[in-house]
């Protein structure tokens, strides 16, 4: 009975070096069932040395994987070249099957788009002459128009013998004397026309039929061409004090604030002709920058107040470079709260204030009850068991509190 048992348990279980894993189906269930009457008649019967029992794991799909397949000792595990992996992707809602998906840049790594302006408008200094040769062309002029009244003879002869001037009876006006009024009075407009005087800390823009012609920076006085249109432009230091403008804190509270901006005119073509009005453009963009930037009250955190600052000068001062700004400093003078939640705000840093003092006091209360007891019991003075201690700290405590109260009042 042992013999066949035995037998029939080495030919059901195959070899530790073979590699055959028995699927579903008829050749399975002989296997089952030699090993089940392996395991039933060999109870009492050890097993042979060198022989292992078939022991069976059943899978949700029924396919039967001998367990000592699972768990060879493989001398030399022959190595196995691995491919990189690759994940593949999931489809896009609206995508194409391979369609190749184009590359998003995140949020915060797209550059922020930076305004031009015309690359043609160039600071270049305008041809001007001095003022000495305005004046020159000026006073030919009248002596033109004086000779020719002369020559036409319609200077009278007491005015004759007062500037010297010969006897003359005169040709009239004719066509000749008519061309040199024209050409002395032309002489004398010029002349006289583009004398202009520049200060310092103001410059001019000129143009020519709408072309740029360049700038006047030079002091004193000068001859510019009156043809040419002039367009005043401060270039001074300027400080200016914004009204209030819609600000935010960090925990969106609406506010107002005031800011004092620190600009001039660098470039002032680019100033004059490159946005409509440049002081206008210079408040639009701290009041974008306000919109950005959270702004804290003033007399809350001094560092937020700063940082704010900086953050503000560095985002204005960007914006205003293409259009020929200059900012050295955007900082908040006056921070309050918006009218709509100004009530709520004071009732609420009222409440913290109060609660601040209440702490305050409290600690210090109870600072001096530990002193006068520490002093009492360390000197001596009484002994104090845990109740009279309890009664002594209650009636000081009390004392203490009477007394601040009194005091703040």
């Amino acid at each position: 009975m042992s013999t066949n048992t035995t037998s029939s348990t080495d030919s059901s279980t195959p070899p530790t070096g073979s590699s055959t894993v028995p699927s579903t189906g008829s050749s399975a269930a002989p296997s089952a069932g030699a090993s089940a009457e392996s395991g039933t008649g060999a109870r009492g019967v050890a097993p042979e040395a060198g022989s292992r029992p078939a022991r069976l794991i059943h899978n949700e799909a029924t396919t039967e994987i001998p367990v000592h397949l699972l768990f060879r000792d493989d001398p030399d595990p022959s190595p196995v070249p691995l491919r990189p992996a690759v994940v593949a992707r999931r489809q896009g809602p609206g995508e194409r099957p391979g369609e190749r998906p184009a590359t998003r840049r995140p949020v915060n790594a797209r550059p922020r788009p930076v305004p031009s302006v015309d690359p043609e408008l160039r600071e270049r200094p305008a041809r001007v002459l001095p003022g000495a040769a305005g004046v020159a062309a000026g006073l030919c002029g009248v002596a033109g128009c004086a000779a020719t009244s002369w020559w036409a003879g319609l200077v009278p002869p007491l005015a004759a013998q007062a500037l010297g001037l010969p006897a003359y009876a005169g040709a009239g006006l004719g066509p000749a004397q008519w061309a040199a009024y024209a050409a002395a009075g032309v002489l004398g407009m010029f002349g006289f026309g583009g004398l202009a005087r520049g200060r310092t800390g103001r410059a001019w823009v000129l143009g020519l039929f709408g072309r740029y012609r360049g700038t006047v920076r030079r002091t004193g006085l000068m001859w510019v061409n009156p043809l040419l249109l002039r367009r005043r432009v401060d270039v001074r230091l300027r400080h200016w004090r914004s009204e209030p403008m819609p600000a935010a804190d960090g925990n969106g509270v609406a506010l107002r604030a005031v800011t004092l901006v620190v600009w001039r005119v660098r470039d002032t073509v680019k100033a004059t002709l490159g946005v409509e009005d440049h002081e206008t453009y210079l408040r639009e963009c701290v009041e974008a920058a306000l919109a950005r930037v959270p702004v804290e009250p003033l007399g809350t955190v001094r560092s937020s107040a700063d940082v704010a600052g900086d953050t503000l000068t560095r985002l204005v001062a960007a914006d205003a470079a293409p259009v020929g700004l200059e900012v050295f400093s955007v900082r908040p003078v006056r921070v309050e709260y918006a009218p709509e939640v100004a009530a709520a705000m004071h009732r609420r840093r009222i409440a913290a204030l109060d609660a601040a003092q209440r702490a305050s006091v409290l600690t210090s209360v109870v600072d001096s009850v530990e002193d006068t007891v520490t002093r009492l019991t360390m000197r001596g003075l009484v002994e104090l068991d845990d109740y009279e201690r309890k009664v002594l700290v209650k009636d000081l405590t009390v004392a203490f509190c009477a007394g601040r109260g009194d005091t703040g009042a």
